[in-house]
């Protein structure tokens, strides 16, 4: 074959791939889907910059992404260098007065702007907010969490300083506050949850560092394409789904009964993944309803 036949095909090809994705840009435009920002999409420098990429491809065709992230990986670093104690109970971080400083500092400060920075050099200009902003979030001691010091669950949400944003995109630290100005650490899927649900999302996309839900857990090929919420709590209640995926399901479960009309389990491992999650018809994640 000539190289120029090689060229027209290698074209075709690429504008096949922007046919696909044509009608789903064209059903979610005006809609706003909040991205869950984690794994090894915020550490690899290449996939830092194909998010960015992504999130600024979703707003330039329209589409109103919010970004939600945590920065434990960051947390625990700067806690070693600074001499302070790394525990967890659980699973959750054990987060005392000025663990919550710290991580106020390393997410606010640092995490949150970096984000920021990198959808600016995509294309698209950026606002990194956290929960005290506008009120955004307010937060009070997670169930259960006497010994884990400010850990926090989300109280309630005030999306009206995200909604008057117009042109922006939100980047939101996962850090919420109470009535008396007390800063809350939140694990960020249950953040993106709420954050998807007060403001009437038509998608939530978690980004983690799996390839999606396996109906077994040993199985790497048993990855679940699409599934109904009572699928997924029966797959609980089996144990192929647990651990780290739980908190996720709870956020999952949070945004959908709040009238989010999707929840997307994503390998951030996989440059793209929200994309082609988004504009193509099989995906590469889990997708689940209600």
């Amino acid at each position: 074959m000539s190289p120029h036949r090689d060229r027209l095909r290698g074209l075709e090809q690429r504008v096949g791939v922007l046919l696909e994705a044509l009608p789903y840009i064209r059903e979610f435009a005006g809609d706003t889907i909040v991205i869950k920002y984690g794994g090894a999409a915020m550490v690899a420098p290449e996939l830092k910059a194909s998010f960015a990429r992504d999130v600024a491809l979703l707003k330039l065709v329209g589409m109103n992404p919010v970004v939600v992230h945590g920065g434990g990986p960051d947390i625990s670093r700067y806690s070693e260098r600074l001499g302070l104690e790394v525990r967890f109970v659980e699973g959750l971080r054990v987060t005392d007065a000025a663990t919550m400083e710290l991580a106020k500092m390393v997410l606010v400060g640092k995490v949150n702007k970096e984000i920021v920075a990198q959808l600016n050099v995509a294309g698209v200009r950026a606002v990194g907010l956290a929960g005290e902003d506008g009120g955004l979030i307010r937060a009070t001691h997670a169930e259960h969490a006497a010994d884990l010091g400010f850990v926090g669950r989300v109280e309630s949400v005030d999306p009206h300083v995200l909604e008057r944003l117009g042109d922006f995109v939100p980047v939101v630290a996962s850090v919420g506050v109470d009535d008396e100005g007390q800063s809350y650490n939140i694990n960020a899927d249950t953040v993106a949850g709420s954050l998807a649900g007060a403001l009437g999302a038509r998608k939530v996309i978690f980004l983690t560092d799996v390839e999606g839900i396996r109906r077994d857990a040993g199985d790497p090929r048993s990855i679940v394409s699409e599934c109904r919420l009572v699928e997924l709590e029966d797959m609980v209640s089996s144990g192929a789904v647990s651990g780290g995926m739980l908190p996720k399901l709870a956020a999952v479960r949070d945004a959908l009964a709040h009238g989010v009309g999707a929840a997307h389990v994503v390998d951030g491992r996989v440059a793209h993944s929200a994309l082609m999650e988004v504009f193509t018809e099989d995906g590469v994640g889990t997708k689940i309803t209600a």
